[in-house]
């Protein structure tokens, strides 16, 4: 496997050229903790870490995988000591409240972070990556009591925690789980239940894991309506903090999986384990969604970083295999072919990579600045997140995988072997449109509960912002066949949302027919749109005297999308108003002939 560079300059354009970080954070009050030279600082150092550190236990952890016992589970060779420099570099509590010794940073910090070390060995990532989200929903819900107890140890990276909401007969319907909470006379619960594909529900890194399990409360409402949410400790801790008696639960078995072989893919079994309830009963999925929509995010960036991580591959591969002729003669004459990347098709695929990764980048960090308005109370950032989001995690990891393929595919025969490294990258990418709901689940949530139950208000959000960045460029010549198109696409979004919930008026099950390929449409404009953002800031500095081939590859890049990829919202559109009969009219015995 080639070695991972993490993609500094590209990382600054967005947050300093682009987003014009520094002003952000000095609007939050931030810009003295958080000046140009601590940001930067900040990347360098996690930077080192991800490349030095990190990338060299990538192969190894896919090869080793992890491995059951009824000890416990063992991470693969590496992991351990990566785990230990994490710790003490302080990077598990970068964004962590300083009242339980995090650094108090900014999500968006935390998402740059976030994304180098994913990139570098994703399956380990995970691991500091649900402490974090747990970390939140205990700082949101817990009593003090609560979270002097856990958050310390979870914030320094002695302890790790998880989030355990699947069953195996329920899937993402939660409302069918059957994992029991007894209420007992100190107060505390006795869970009783099993839970599948808890990631990090048993490792060797920590001294202890803190489960949050979803359960109902005897004689609970049926449904989503009786789901408490509680704390699981897998050792119940001591009244000073330490480490006390062993809770009876226990990891059943991992999962033998495609990818993330490193990581530990648990089934939990807990067998009236002691609990304690995390908020108010019956309220455990809306205390939930705290981790649930910050592992969205977490989500749609390991489609960023597994994409930037293929790129690289294929980059660095097609600039050095010899292979044909270029058909405009030869490129590389001393030799006996030339470089594959002399190829039109090869530079389809490079671009498309190029494009997705770039773009994405910007959208997820421009989403994560929302994250730090919307953590200070902005009512205006949560709701473009509550709308947003679902696109991001369901559209970047959709294209990411796509990219993923496109490096093997550049790659040829040799992609498809594993000691290049390609094929992990595809097998470890597959799962993020399954998980933290499958891009279904993802399209159902945006158009049934985030724009159709609003009758499109947040949407129209959306379209504004983007209309209005056009209209502040309109004198912007250089781009202007770009622009035009951005503000068409926006009207023909709002008309089309609108076309579509007067159809479901009449049949809902147009809503379901149209949500994929909807969401699909619109991530498409969402990109577009960062994408003609980036190329008016490349051809500002173009025009201001900047040489740097960085700005023409940002400007040409941007090009290509809106040539080569921007089109495809017109296939989807064409599928959303097919409708749904073109679906329902098959009947379950025509299936099968």
């Amino acid at each position: 496997m080639h070695a991972y560079k993490a993609p500094l300059r590209d990382i600054r354009f967005v947050f300093n050229e682009l987003l014009d970080a520094s002003a952000h954070y000095e609007a939050l009050g931030l810009g003295d903790n958080l000046s140009p030279d601590v940001w930067d600082a900040i990347l360098e150092e996690a930077a080192k870490f991800a490349e030095d550190v990190l990338a060299p236990t990538n192969a190894v952890g896919d090869e080793q995988g992890c491995h059951w016992s009824v000890e416990g589970v063992k991470t693969p060779s590496g992991f351990i000591e990566a785990y230990k420099q994490f710790v003490a570099g302080g990077w598990g509590g970068i964004c962590a409240n300083p009242d339980f010794g995090g650094q108090g940073l900014p999500s968006s910090v935390g998402t740059m972070v976030n994304e180098m070390i994913g990139s570098a060995n994703w399956s380990w990532c995970m691991y500091p990556g649900l402490t974090a989200s747990a970390i939140r929903c205990l700082e949101a819900h817990g009593t003090d009591a609560q979270k002097a107890m856990y958050l310390a140890a979870m914030t320094s990276g002695e302890w790790s925690g998880t989030m355990c909401l699947t069953e195996a007969h329920c899937g993402s319907d939660l409302g069918l789980l059957r994992t029991k909470a007894a209420p007992q006379a100190d107060g505390s619960y006795k869970i009783s239940g099993s839970k599948i594909f808890i990631t990090g529900g048993e490792h060797d890194l920590t001294e202890n894991i803190i489960h949050l399990v979803l359960a109902r409360i005897e004689g609970a409402p049926s449904g989503t309506k009786g789901i408490s949410l509680f704390i699981v400790p897998k050792y119940l801790p001591n009244a000073d903090g330490s480490v006390g008696a062993r809770n009876s639960l226990a990891c059943g078995s991992i999962e033998h999986k495609m990818g993330i072989k490193g990581s530990s893919t648990c089934v939990m079994n807990f067998d009236a384990a002691t609990g304690f309830l995390l908020g108010e009963e019956n309220q455990g999925l809306r205390a939930m969604f705290i981790m649930m929509n910050a592992a969205r995010i977490g989500t749609a960036v390991q489609g960023l970083s597994l994409a930037e991580l293929s790129y690289q591959g294929a980059l660095i591969y097609a600039r050095e295999r010899l292979q044909m002729r270029s058909l405009t003669g030869p490129k590389n004459p001393a030799g006996n072919a030339d470089p594959i990347i002399v190829h039109p098709d090869v530079r389809r695929m490079l671009l498309t990579q190029k494009a997705f990764v770039e773009g994405s980048r910007a959208f997820i960090y421009w989403l994560t600045l929302q994250v730090d308005k919307a953590d200070r109370g902005d009512a205006d950032a949560e709701e473009l997140l509550a709308l947003l989001t679902p696109i991001a995690k369901a559209f970047i990891t959709e294209t990411g995988y796509e990219a993923t393929n496109l490096g093997l595919q550049v790659f040829g025969g040799h992609g498809y072997i594993r000691e290049w490294g390609m094929e992990q990258i595809v097998r470890d990418t597959r799962i993020s449109m399954v998980y933290e709901g499958t891009t279904g689940i993802q399209a159902l949530d945006l158009l049934a509960r985030k724009i159709m139950a609003n009758r499109g208000e947040s949407l129209t959000k959306v379209i504004v912002l983007i209309q209005q960045f056009c209209a502040a460029n309109a004198a912007n010549n250089t781009q202007r066949e770009m622009l035009d198109s951005l503000q068409k696409l926006s009207v023909g979004w709002g008309e089309l949302t609108r076309q579509l919930g007067f159809k479901a008026m009449q049949n809902p099950d147009e809503i379901g027919a149209a949500s994929v390929d909807y969401l699909m449409y619109s991530g498409y404009i969402v990109l577009a749109w960062f994408w003609a953002q980036m190329a008016v800031v490349a051809q500002q500095k173009i025009s201001a005297g900047a040489n740097e081939v960085f700005y023409q590859s940002k400007l040409k890049t941007a090009q290509f999308y809106y040539a080569r990829l921007l089109p495809r919202t017109k296939v989807h559109y064409a599928a959303i108003i097919a409708g749904a009969d073109t679906l329902m009219a098959v009947t379950d015995e025509e299936f099968l002939g």
